[in-house]
């Protein structure tokens, strides 16, 4: 037997923590908040309180602060083993596949409502055979501004005026026959988010080739780009409720489009914050180096995705 001796690679254990106790109840607070909030806005009598919500996001905000710096610290310090790093490029994935999975079963739903439950409420196919005891007369028709109930009660299944969005009527339309295309926010949105993608894949170009003052001008214009993103939805939203009366309220298409667009835009928010944090760590702390990135690495591959799931909405939501 050889008398060498293997030399194995240490592995860093953190020390025992509430982080992870700490992170869950934020986000039970923040997702009870927010569903008790929508309720009440869509059956509640006085306004809706979202201080629940507020509460659980800035338990949660803090908690991740706390237990990002630490990591930070950590790696900084040299803890981190080549396994520990592994490690977190697993957990990185497997936290992007459960975002995955989160907006697949929104889309589902959305397939599901137009494609099956829709006209089986209004007496087609299969699932259409006890429509003339329940929504006898009702005409399915997307989008569905109102419920059935509504519907036959005489109001009629109203259609989006023109809130810059295709409806059931303009989707047969050519796209140089619409007018004044260039307020379509949603195409700007697009638009600006698409080209975030490639700033982001810019900045990281030139941090792979020691640039750091190219990345941080093109991480710091994808910033700016994630902001921009933001203020257009924030806009589309004031056109929505003020000029033409598409709310929460709104039948199914009310409820599916704020819920799509609207996790969305939280995710884009998220998405910039953590993008702004690496600009402060590289510009302020000096942090990052060609062969040591992973925070903005992780960041950058969470807005790749974010920009994915917003064409996906793009097509379903407004084209298709």
């Amino acid at each position: 037997m050889s008398d060498q001796v293997t030399q194995h690679e240490k592995y860093y254990v953190p020390e025992k923590s509430a982080m992870a106790v700490l992170a869950t109840v934020g986000l039970i607070l923040s997702t009870f908040g927010a569903a008790t909030a929508m309720n009440q806005a869509t059956f509640g009598d006085g306004e809706a309180s979202y201080t629940t919500m507020y509460v659980g996001l800035c338990i949660f905000a803090a908690v991740l602060f706390s237990w990002f710096k630490t990591a930070i610290q950590e790696n900084i310090a040299g803890m981190n083993s080549a396994q520990l790093k592994k490690s977190y490029v697993i957990g990185m994935f497997w936290f992007i596949f459960s975002e995955v999975m989160f907006f697949a079963a929104f889309f589902g739903a959305l397939f599901y409502v137009r494609t099956l439950a829709g006209p089986w409420l209004a007496g087609q196919g299969e699932g259409g055979t006890w429509n003339h005891l329940l929504w006898e007369g009702f005409e399915y028709s997307w989008p569905m501004m109102q419920t059935p109930q509504e519907a036959v009660g005489g109001v009629g299944n109203q259609l989006i005026a023109n809130m810059g969005t295709f409806t059931s009527a303009e989707k047969s339309m050519d796209f140089s026959e619409v007018s004044a295309w260039y307020l379509w926010l949603p195409m700007w949105n697009t638009i600006v988010l698409l080209t975030s993608s490639a700033t982001v894949h810019i900045a990281h170009e030139g941090l792979l080739s020691g640039n750091k003052k190219r990345f941080n001008l093109w991480l710091g214009i994808t910033v700016g780009l994630g902001v921009l993103f933001v203020g257009l939805q924030i806009l589309e939203y004031y056109e929505a409720y003020a000029h033409y009366g598409l709310t929460l309220n709104s039948g199914i298409y009310g409820s599916t489009f704020f819920m799509l667009t609207g996790f969305h835009g939280f995710h884009v928010v998220m998405g910039t914050v953590m993008l702004a944090i690496q600009l402060y760590r590289s510009v302020v702390a000096g942090h990052f180096s060609a062969d040591d990135h992973f925070g903005f690495e992780a960041s950058s591959w969470y807005w790749h995705f974010v920009d994915v799931v917003w064409v996906g909405l793009f097509l379903f939501v407004y084209i298709i």
